[in-house]
Order: C-alpha cells, then sequence, then structure tokens
C-alpha cells in the first residue's frame, strides 16, 4: 500500500344608496298623486333649503363632506355643481400627494463587502503555483522514459497496440506520481494519518488527472497535451484501447473547463479541494480533512470574488465541476473494468490505486 505513496436556499354602501333610491322613489310617487301631502313635503324641503342644508345632514358648499360614493350620484342628481365636484377632486389628490410625499424613503442597501484574501491565504497560494510548477517541471524530465507513441507500418497489428497502450499507462503513472508530489506540499496533509493519506490519494487520483488533463486541452485542435510534446485526439485515445464511453465525457469535460479560463492558483486550489474530500472511503479522521478542505473552500472563494467580480456565478461553477468528476470517476472505473476483459493488464502502481486484483 505504501508503494506508490513513496513517489516523489369606490364603495357605495348598499343601505345608503338604497335609503336614497327609496326617498326618491316615494317624492316621485308623491308628485304624481297631486295631494296636500306632496305641498307639505315640498315646503318642509324648501324651509330646509332657506336653512342652508341640502339633505342627509350634508351642508352646502362643502363637497368633501359627501360620503364615499355620493359623488356620482351627485352629478346625477344635480344636487352639486361641477365646480364643487371639481374642487373635491382637486382637495383629494392634494391629499394623496401629501401622503406619498410623507413616507419615509426606502433605505439605500449597504454596499456589498468582497471577501478579502488574509496573508495566511495568499502565502499558501503562492506555495501551491510554486509546487505545481515544480512538479511538473519535474513529470517533463521523464518524458523520455514513456515508451514511443508506434510509428509502425501496420498500426493495428498486436504489436503496436500493446505500445500504444503502454504509452498510456506510462503517462498516467508520471501523473499520479506528480499528484502525490503535490499532495506532499498541501498544507495539512502531512499531518494526517499515513493511512488517511493514502485512502485520499487513491480515491481522488483519477479525478485530479482528468483535472489535469483540462489544463492542456487545446480548443483548437480538440486535442489534449501531455508532458509539453504528445497531443492526442479523441481518436489517438481509442487507438490506445480506451473506450468511446469514457473517452467522451474526457473531452467533453475539458472543453468545459478550458471555457472557465481558469489561471494557475484556481486549478491547484480546486484540487487541494479535491483532494481534500471527508467523504472518501477509508478516511478515519473525517473532522481534520473538512476543516482542512474548509480552508482552501475559502481561499478560493476570497480568490474568485477578487478576481471575478462581475461573476457571481464563477465560484459555484467550479465547485460543480468536482461533482462531474465524481460522475467521470465512475465512468473510469467501468473503463478500468474493461479493459480486465480485455486482458490487458495494468502496471503495479495503477492497478493499486484502482484497487485492480488480478
Amino acid at each position: 500500500m505504501s508503494l506508490w505513496l513513496e513517489a516523489p436556499v369606490p364603495d357605495v354602501s348598499p343601505d345608503s344608496a338604497g335609503e336614497l333610491w327609496e326617498a326618491d322613489t316615494q317624492d316621485a310617487s308623491s308628485q304624481a298623486l297631486g295631494g296636500s301631502n306632496c305641498t307639505r313635503r315640498e315646503e318642509a324641503s324648501m324651509a330646509q333649503s332657506a336653512g342652508g342644508t341640502l339633505g342627509m345632514g350634508l351642508k352646502a358648499g362643502e363637497p368633501t363632506a359627501l360620503l364615499p360614493g355620493m359623488e356620482a350620484l351627485s352629478e346625477t342628481t344635480g344636487v352639486l355643481s361641477e365646480e364643487q365636484i371639481r374642487l373635491k377632486k382637486l382637495k383629494r389628490q392634494e391629499e394623496e400627494q401629501a401622503q406619498a410625499t410623507s413616507m419615509p424613503p426606502k433605505a439605500s442597501s449597504p454596499p456589498q463587502v468582497l471577501p478579502q484574501l488574509s496573508p495566511e491565504q495568499l502565502g499558501m497560494i503562492e506555495k501551491l503555483v510554486a509546487a505545481q510548477q515544480q512538479c511538473n517541471r519535474r513529470s517533463f524530465s521523464d518524458r523520455l522514459r514513456v515508451t514511443p507513441w508506434p510509428m509502425a507500418p501496420d498500426p493495428q497489428s498486436r504489436e503496436a497496440r500493446q505500445q500504444r497502450f503502454a504509452h498510456f499507462t506510462e503517462l498516467a503513472i508520471v501523473s499520479v506520481q506528480e499528484i502525490v508530489d503535490f499532495a506532499k506540499q498541501l498544507p495539512g496533509f502531512l499531518q494526517l494519518s499515513r493511512e488517511d493519506q493514502i485512502a485520499l490519494l487513491k480515491t481522488s487520483a483519477i479525478e485530479v488527472m482528468l483535472l489535469e488533463t483540462s489544463r492542456r486541452y487545446n480548443p483548437g485542435s480538440e486535442s489534449i497535451t501531455f508532458l509539453k510534446d504528445f497531443s492526442y485526439n479523441r481518436e489517438d485515445f481509442a487507438k490506445a484501447g480506451l473506450q468511446v464511453e469514457f473517452i467522451n465525457p474526457i473531452f467533453e469535460f475539458s472543453r468545459a473547463m478550458n471555457e472557465l479560463q481558469l489561471n494557475d492558483a484556481e486549478f491547484a486550489l480546486l484540487i487541494a479541494i479535491s483532494i481534500f474530500s471527508a467523504d472518501r472511503p477509508n478516511v478515519q479522521d473525517q473532522l481534520q480533512v473538512e476543516r482542512l478542505q474548509h480552508t482552501y473552500v475559502e481561499a478560493l472563494h476570497a480568490y474568485v470574488s477578487i478576481h471575478h467580480p462581475h461573476d457571481r456565478l464563477m465560484f459555484p461553477r467550479m465547485l460543480m465541476k468536482l461533482v462531474s468528476l465524481r460522475t467521470l470517476s465512475s465512468v473510469h472505473s467501468e473503463q478500468v473494468f474493461a479493459l480486465r476483459l480485455q486482458d490487458k493488464k495494468l502496471p503495479p502502481l495503477l492497478s493499486e490505486i484502482w484497487d485492480v486484483h488480478e
């Protein structure tokens, strides 16, 4: 188990309107009869008018004393003059305007405070980027030891197929060694038990490999470059023995990551977050692993908020890529199983990491 670790969320009241309608109806009926009762009502009505009242207890010249809904009825019966109606409307408008201006203005929201990187976070990010670059340089020096891509006259020959498979598996070994070297330089990693170090690296290795692969994706040629000099398209992956069900997701993920245009610091932080996943199988000190991961998540959030201030969705998009990696990891397991069915033997280091038992 130590083999590869050693690698460097308007109203009108119905009663009032009814009473008014009944009064008008009774007056009209009395006038039609022409009796003495009618004469006495008219005299009483004139006496009331001389006294300065209009009925219903409303004073003349005070249109604003009308009950709600009386305005339309007054215009119909001619009780109020047009001037009185106009004054009533004007006063209503003034009252509404005064009410609107008396309302307190809405309090303006305070300016958003962007996260800031602490000196410790800045130092940590600088260290991660430096470690990543160092590991990349070391990997570049190993390219000469990788089995060359076959240039045989018959590309479908058994020998050529085996050579292409060896070429890809050796590239994978170099990538794993680079991941182990980088993990050992992550602040907090070496403070974990050896068992937790192995558990984290074994299950995160393929996800980190795919993150590193996406960094090397060329959208122009739709190819992926390893170790500076080796570029491969989908067809090349197929020639090396990989299934289309695994090849297409790799290229789609790489294309999606390339669209984010992440820099070295963002990639390094994403890789660290991926490694420190407490839900990995066989992790014993999950609380400590969660604390370490939270440190890198906070740093990435602050960094992204500063470098992408107008894109509030950048940070959640980046984290969602880690979810996509979990799916790709499952597809990879199916690919490894398919290789075994094809009787293609993996090198001991890859067999140990991917739990391939011969």
